[in-house]
């Protein structure tokens, strides 16, 4: 039987190799503590699992749901987005539901994209950007992130060519993998990049209510100028907690949501109306159970980082995200100190390299871990020392 060629051409997906070897780990009876997938530990809030219930229970929910979302969700998406960003949104066609972010991500590739087009992408990065851009016959020009430059994409050195060629650009704050962190002055200069070359901005914003020390994450749709190009990817699965149930939404510049929408009423059937309901219910909520959430990650974050820094990783505290970025000590590669980690202390930590060359001689930690054990992953980590 053949086998597209595109499929081929695509990496194993990260995770699947992490699974791996855990169960090989496993198989032996060893407990192995992961810091690898950032999967909120934490359970979805009562209160939202009350609204599921309640529509579980609406033969209406029990049909096809449209590509394009409930007005009611739509509504309640446009009107968080006004409260917590000031950006005003028109529900009707600026805001569709998405089957989780990583979907619409995915599917955005394949109406942005033709081949022989370019997608800027970032590098770490998350996977999804160069895979959908490959599925979509394009290909990657990748935009280089680092620390000296605060892990922000630097426009200014994309060249003149590959900019032309370029019909989207994405970008990630606050940042998988590095936690980094984007100001308003650098949306700006993004949005008169995309004008000037006539791009799509993609902003992939699912960790905007993840955030520590009283630090509030920008929409990139707070700028002047920003729904002329972009379109923005959000999700609940972060901010409440709701990974398992999969529901987001894409936001943004009409035409953009409009031809996404195309795409995907093409491929797919739209999220349950009942987890639509689940939506609206974490939406009209108080935010007490984000808040509580973040102080929790916010006690996990200060354990991982002061264990890190005592092991000779050099780390910068983050202010947002799931993640804990951190600097391997000298000697090792991010994939030699990843093994070395799981062979001697039974925990994994990502290799850097998951999220592309540029992830090379750092390490990825997710502060999805229970705290139990997280106390217990500290213990082990603790007497741990970099000698080769």
């Amino acid at each position: 039987m053949k086998i597209a060629s595109r499929v081929g051409a695509v990496p194993p997906y990260l995770f699947v190799q992490i699974s791996r070897k855990i169960a090989e780990k496993k198989a032996q009876g060893i407990e192995v503590i992961s810091f690898g997938i950032g999967d909120p530990d934490i359970p979805t809030p009562g209160h939202i699992l009350d609204g599921l219930q309640a529509a579980s229970l609406d033969a209406p929910n029990h049909r096809y749901p449209e590509s394009e979302g409930l007005p009611e969700f739509r509504q309640a998406v446009a009107s968080w987005y006004d409260r917590r960003f000031g950006v005003n949104l028109d529900p009707e066609s600026e805001v569709i539901s998405l089957i989780g972010a990583k979907e619409g991500i995915g599917h955005a590739s394949f109406a942005f994209i033709e081949p022989g087009d370019i997608a800027l992408t970032p590098d770490p990065g998350y996977p999804v950007y160069s895979v959908g851009a490959l599925f979509a016959g394009g290909e990657s020009h990748i935009m280089p992130l680092s620390e000296e430059n605060g892990w922000l994409a630097d426009l200014d050195a994309i060249p003149e060519d590959a900019a032309r060629r370029a019909t989207v650009l994405w970008l990630n704050y606050p940042n998988n993998p590095t936690a980094a962190t984007a100001d308003l002055d650098y949306f700006e200069r993004a949005v008169a990049f995309a004008k000037r070359y006539d791009v799509a901005v993609m902003h992939d914003a699912c960790y905007t209510e993840v955030a520590y020390d009283g630090y509030r994450p920008h929409s990139f749709l707070e700028v002047e100028g920003a729904k002329d190009v972009a379109i923005e990817f959000h999700s609940l699965s972060k901010t409440y907690n709701m990974t398992g149930w999969r529901i987001g939404m894409a936001v943004g510049n009409a035409d953009l949501v409009d031809k996404l929408l195309t795409v995907k009423s093409n491929l797919d059937s739209g999220v349950p109306q009942a987890v639509q309901r689940m939506g609206i219910a974490a939406f009209d909520a108080p935010l007490d159970s984000v808040d509580e959430r973040n102080a929790a990650y916010q006690r996990r974050r200060d354990i991982v980082v002061n264990v890190l820094r005592s092991m000779g990783l050099t780390v910068e505290t983050p202010k947002a995200s799931l993640y804990v970025w951190a600097r391997v000590p000298e000697g090792y590669s991010s994939a030699q100190f990843s093994e070395r980690i799981l062979e001697e202390r039974d925990i994994f930590i990502t290799p850097g390299t998951g999220y592309g060359e540029h992830g090379e001689g750092y390490v990825r930690l997710s502060l999805t871990v229970p705290d139990d054990q997280l106390d217990k992953a500290a213990d082990r980590l603790a007497a741990w020392r970099a000698e080769p």
